[in-house]
Formats: structure tokens, C-alpha cells, sequence
């Protein structure tokens, strides 16, 4: 009945999802209505940062569910979780990045920055990547490098340019009429691809010698998905504007972009309430935001972020996986094809193994679970991987 009431009321996204029925959900595991656990190597889509259901975000959220929830626009009131999660998020990034304006996805602190670098510079262009992916609004899927993806809801936002992610020659595409470069500090969708040779210090100089904004998307690197709470730290690279989401508030709907005082104050005049949003702010979900920040901030998890990806490394090795690519938690699984990715995500999924997709990349499979994952369960769904591979033939179909 509820799988009948799933394909009849609730829109879908694909033709064929895969439809599992979710009773509950703890830690590393996902269950279904039949009590059967699914190993979590997917983490909502690098948003469940701490598990499902971890206690520290769970009390803290009813803590304040018991306060109050919504009570005013965002902006207008003082409210203790926001000024709290800013003011700790402030204290961990460098001095530049000082002030942060919440809102409810990573699309939307998109949409927010580009708007922001639009004000503050006067100017127009903007400069994104090949392969590229920021979300799914018109602004946000402007910035998409991926014809197929984004032509059937032409026209988009005018004055977007295109150069190629680690080619250093395109960056002469970057001039004084550039308002902000636009890019994900290790690319997603594209098959996460880590920057090279000093390339964000190379962008980062380019943008310093015309004017222009740097704004990095780690709305699914940061939180320490990588090793450091976010990418950039690994590349001595400092943005203009930062733009967060995903796994800030453990898998409820945020997100955010921060900036210099100076820079974030252009979007008070001319006009006032330059970026307005109802919902952003929100004292629940900032409650979980902070709560998840304490919790990455004050453990050890994102130094065990990196010891967790050796351990994924020493394990994944097999004939049909060609490369790992990505770094800490934020990993991708590539192979000679398609139809070998889709046996592994399809058949995992039918195992109890929670495996999935990249958006623009379809011979590889992501592998980001919970950061609190544990190396015995990194051992167990790795064994799994090896073992679904090794009963791969290549007549299979998808």
C-alpha cells in the first residue's frame, strides 16, 4: 500500500527508483519495513554527516522543539541557535569569513552568493565550470556545465561562462568584467575530481589580479567529509564566499554562505533585503547545525576521516575498479563502463549495501557514508563490494 501511494502521489525523479520502504534508520544503517538493515555507504548524499539518528543532534533538537520553532522571517529576531552555530563556524575559518546567512538548501546559498557577488562588485559575469554542479534553481543550474542537464529549461541566466576545471590556460577567461568565478572545490557530479598543480591558487591569484569574487561550493565537502572541516584548507585556498548545505545539520534541509562583513553588508542596500527567505535561520535546524558542528569540531572524527580512507583504499582493490578517486569520505569507485557501476549499485542494493550514483559520471559509484562510520563496517561493505564484483559477468545487464 505505502509503495502504491509512493508511485501514485509523490512525484518522482526517475522512472525507477529504488524503493526501498524505510521503517527506521540509526547510525550506520538504514531498515526497512521488514526489519532488514542496509549498511549506509551513501549518507543521504554526503548530508547525514553523523549517522542517522545520532544523539547529540536528536537532543538537541528536541531541546529546542520544546522552546519554540518558527517565529519570525529570517534577520528580525535574536535567536540563541543561529547566533550560536555562526559565531562557532566563525571561530573555526579564517578571519576573511566572518559572517554567515543561513538559508534552507545549497541551491538556494547559490543563488544567495552570486547575488551577493553580483551587488558588491557591479558587475555581471559570472564564471563556473565544465562539468560543474550547484543545484537545480535557474541560477544555480545557469552554472551547470552540462548541456544535457540543463537545455530543456532554456533560457537560463545570461552572462555565465565556461572554462575547464584544472586547465590553467582558461583562466585568462577571468577579466574585469568577471563578478565571481564559480566553483566546487573538488567536483561532484563530474566524478569527484580534486584540484591540481596549485590550481585554486591559481584561480584565486587570477581573481585577486582583476577584481573578481572567488566564491567555493563545499556544500558536500565541507564538514569534514575530507580530513579538514572543509576542502579549501587542503589547497591553501581562501575564499571570497563560501557556500555550505548538505552535511551541516546531520540530514535536515540547510544551507549557507559566508563572507566578509564587508561583502555580506552589500546585500542590506540598494535594495534593502537584497536575499530574503522565510525559513532560513531556523532555529531547529540550527540547533542540529551547531550541535553537528560541536560534535565534528570537538572529537576526533575528521582526523579519522583520513585514516578511514586508507582503510577504503587497502580494501577496494579489484580487476574492475580502475581508480579511486576523491578524498576522506568523499570517495568515487570508477570502472571501464556503466553497465558495471549499475550491477554494483543495483545488486548492493538488493544485499543490503547502500551504494549510488554520480550525477554527471556514469562508470562511477559513490562511496560516502557517515563519518561516524566505523572501520568494522568499512571492512563489512567493502567485503561486500569485492564479493558483488567478483560474481560480475559481463553479460550482465543493468
Amino acid at each position: 500500500m505505502l509503495k502504491d501511494n509512493f508511485f501514485t502521489y509523490q512525484a518522482q525523479t526517475t522512472p525507477h527508483p529504488l524503493g526501498i520502504e524505510v521503517s527506521h534508520a540509526k547510525g550506520s544503517y538504514v531498515y526497512d519495513n521488514q526489519g532488514r538493515g542496509h549498511l549506509d555507504f551513501v549518507a543521504g548524499v554526503s548530508a547525514v554527516s553523523l549517522g542517522h539518528c545520532h544523539p547529540r543532534v536528536v537532543n538537541a533538537v528536541k531541546e529546542q522543539l520544546e522552546k519554540y520553532m518558527h517565529v519570525m522571517v529570517y534577520g528580525e529576531y535574536i535567536q540563541q541557535p543561529a547566533v550560536e552555530f555562526t559565531k562557532l563556524l566563525a571561530s573555526k575559518l579564517p578571519e576573511e569569513l566572518e559572517t554567515t546567512y543561513l538559508v534552507n538548501s545549497g541551491t538556494e546559498a547559490i543563488e544567495g552568493a552570486i547575488k551577493m557577488a553580483r551587488r558588491y562588485t557591479g558587475r555581471s559575469q559570472l564564471i563556473a565550470a565544465h562539468h560543474a554542479y550547484h543545484g537545480n534553481t535557474i541560477g544555480s543550474l545557469s552554472l551547470m556545465g552540462y548541456e544535457e542537464r540543463k537545455s530543456a529549461f532554456r533560457p537560463l541566466m545570461p552572462d555565465v561562462s565556461f572554462i575547464k576545471f584544472n586547465v590553467e590556460k582558461d583562466l585568462e577567461k577571468i577579466t574585469e568584467k568577471t563578478a565571481a568565478v564559480v566553483l566546487e572545490t573538488i567536483q561532484g557530479g563530474a566524478g569527484f575530481i580534486l584540484p591540481e598543480k596549485g590550481y585554486l591558487e591559481k584561480v584565486r591569484q587570477r581573481c585577486d589580479q582583476v577584481g573578481a569574487l572567488l566564491i567555493l561550493d563545499e556544500i558536500q565537502p565541507g564538514f569534514g567529509r575530507t580530513g579538514k572541516l572543509f576542502a579549501f584548507e587542503h589547497f591553501n585556498c581562501i575564499p571570497d564566499i563560501l557556500v555550505i548545505g548538505k552535511g551541516m545539520a546531520s540530514g535536515l534541509p540547510v544551507g549557507g554562505f559566508v563572507a566578509s562583513k564587508k561583502i555580506m553588508d552589500s546585500l542590506q542596500i540598494s535594495p534593502k533585503l537584497g536575499h530574503i527567505t522565510t525559513f532560513g535561520g531556523n532555529p531547529v535546524i540550527a540547533a542540529a547545525s551547531l550541535a553537528t558542528l560541536r560534535e565534528i569540531t570537538e572529537t576526533q572524527l575528521i582526523q579519522q576521516t583520513l585514516e578511514k580512507e586508507k582503510l577504503f583504499r587497502t580494501l577496494l582493490v579489484h580487476p574492475l575498479i580502475k581508480e579511486v578517486r576523491g578524498k576522506g569520505l568523499m570517495l568515487a569507485l570508477l570502472f571501464d563502463n556503466e553497465v558495471i557501476a549499475n550491477y554494483l549499485v543495483l545488486t548492493s542494493s538488493k544485499k543490503g549495501l547502500i551504494l549510488f550514483w554520480l550525477l554527471f559520471e556514469p562508470k562511477a559509484v559513490r562511496i560516502s557514508p557517515p563519518l561516524t562510520i566505523s572501520m568494522k563496517e568499512i571492512t563489512k561493505g567493502c567485503d561486500q563490494i569485492i564479493g558483488i564484483l567478483n560474481d560480475y559477468k559481463p553479460t550482465a545487464v543493468n
